[in-house]
């Protein structure tokens, strides 16, 4: 509505408005999560993208204060109706990525490569399912499908689990080639 650079300064300054309208689209997705655990879907699933290349697009102090309960809000309704729920957000969100397991996701997904997996690993392994993605931007259109293969080892040295703890996931997106799907699709199905 006012833009994203415009929005961030917004959330600054308490006089412009900016968190009585978070807290008003906040009371519609309260309403529509509602509605959701009320049916036989067996999880919810939302979107927030909090993250930047290489660093949060908002200071972590502000997202705590502003976006951290709301979240929690809708973990708690899901919860309380035996409900999966499940986010995903682009970019290095690091610096909450605790937050967002201490609210109650089950599943994050991520751009697992714009963060190091390492710290991941030490933040959340265990404790949430990390739904994150092999590199879109430069492993996957890569023709070298050793590189698909590496990642994939990657992921899972560092976050998973056989009780669980990865989603296994891909974009099959711009530039990439059948070949590297199937490699990264075998390399999956080698894990145990």
């Amino acid at each position: 509505m006012r833009g994203s650079e415009n929005a961030l300064i917004d959330m600054m300054m308490p006089d412009y408005g900016a968190r009585d309208l978070i807290k008003a689209i906040h009371d519609f997705y309260l309403k529509e999560f509602e509605f959701w655990v009320k049916t036989d879907v067996d999880a919810i699933w939302f979107m927030d993208d909090w993250g930047a290349q290489n660093q949060l697009l908002i200071n972590p102090e502000i997202w705590r204060e502003l976006f951290k309960p709301l979240y929690k809000d809708y973990c708690d309704l899901a919860a309380a109706n035996d409900k999966f729920i499940m986010m995903h957000t682009d970019g290095h969100v690091t610096e909450i990525f605790a937050d967002l397991i201490e609210v109650g996701l089950d599943a994050i997904n991520s751009q697992l490569f714009c963060m190091d997996i390492s710290e991941l690993a030490k933040i959340g392994k265990g404790k949430i399912t990390f739904w994150g993605e092999i590199d879109r931007q430069h492993i996957l259109p890569s023709a070298d499908v050793q590189k698909g293969r590496d990642a994939v080892q990657k992921v899972a040295s560092h976050l998973y689990d056989p009780s669980g703890g990865v989603i296994a996931q891909f974009e099959f997106g711009l530039g990439m080639k059948p070949e590297m799907a199937v490699a990264v699709l075998e390399e999956w199905g080698r894990i145990k």
